[in-house]
């Protein structure tokens, strides 16, 4: 087409996606089209700021690596991880709620026995003794689902962030027993902010956005014939709860983390000491396993 007036563009444009032979994806790319061209008729950028805005996206891809992914945690602060996850898994009270995945999941994690410490090197912090039991949306237990657990360490970092962890430290792997239970030990974790030496923080500053996100436990949980659940369970006392920066936050997701003193179950456990226990419910579906953000 041969324009003759800005009008005409948003046609033209649909027109040559319409050949799109895959139909679920000249769907998806005809609707981002109509909604790109009228957020830009909407808000009117300078040439200026039109260019800064790619230059944003370029940075956020250049920030990716093996070790670090920069595209995921802006999905996640724009909320839309949490979306995706939301309009993919409603919330209801026959399973449990989906969280995002979020940048810092590694495969292969360290298969380990019942009731282990997936705390592998020297991390100071109050032990967590973690038990639950992984069911149908019927309450049926499902023997030996797999339980693959991550989290930050009380200095709020991953260990793919902090040289003095230890390789795959906090991150463990369990098969729950003849009953659908599952329980291991770790220590408690802390918030932390995300990374915000990148495009995303510059973002947050700039929107004077807090970047912190509350102490959580990530949990992957799957079993043949079930939908995969990727979520994520946060101790009652932690900070934050009601504005982390990834809105992921779900009531239902927040669990009772009680503290005790005395005898642990743990012999070399003095001082306080805390319990955690959570209970999961899958969907009936395909198994299916997200790609790694970094390795």
């Amino acid at each position: 087409m041969i324009l003759t007036h800005e009008s005409q563009l948003t046609d033209a444009v649909l027109a040559d996606n319409a050949g799109t032979a895959d139909k679920r994806l000249r769907e998806i790319v005809a609707s981002f089209i109509r909604h790109a061209h009228a957020f830009l008729r909407e808000t009117r950028p300078t040439e200026e700021e039109f260019h800064a805005g790619l230059q944003f996206i370029a940075a956020v891809g250049r920030r990716t690596s093996e070790r670090h992914n920069e595209v995921v945690l802006a999905s996640d602060v724009f909320g839309l991880s949490t979306l995706v996850g939301m309009l993919n898994n409603p919330l209801g009270s026959d399973h449990t709620a989906a969280a995002l995945l979020g940048p810092f999941w590694r495969q292969n994690a360290p298969h380990a026995a019942l009731g282990d410490n997936i705390a592998r090197s020297n991390t100071p912090g109050p032990a967590l003794f973690v038990r639950g039991t992984v069911r149908d949306t019927g309450g049926k237990p499902i023997p030996g689902a797999t339980v693959d657990v991550w989290q930050a360490s009380p200095v709020g970092l991953y260990e793919n962030q902090d040289p003095e962890q230890d390789d795959y430290n906090l991150r463990g792997v369990f098969r729950a027993d003849a009953e659908g239970k599952f329980h291991f030990r770790t220590v408690k974790p802390a918030g932390y902010p995300v990374p915000v030496d990148g495009p995303i923080g510059g973002l947050l500053h700039a929107q004077r956005r807090h970047p912190y996100r509350p102490a959580h436990l990530h949990f992957m949980i799957s079993h043949p014939g079930y939908k995969t659940l990727i979520t994520q369970v946060f101790p009652h006392d932690a900070e934050d709860l009601d504005r982390d920066v990834t809105f992921s936050v779900i009531a239902a997701l927040v669990a009772d983390c009680v503290r005790h003193e005395g005898d642990a179950p743990a012999p070399d456990v003095t001082g306080p000491w805390y319990s955690m226990a959570y209970d999961f419910a899958l969907e009936r579906g395909e198994q299916r396993f997200p790609a790694p953000p970094i390795r």
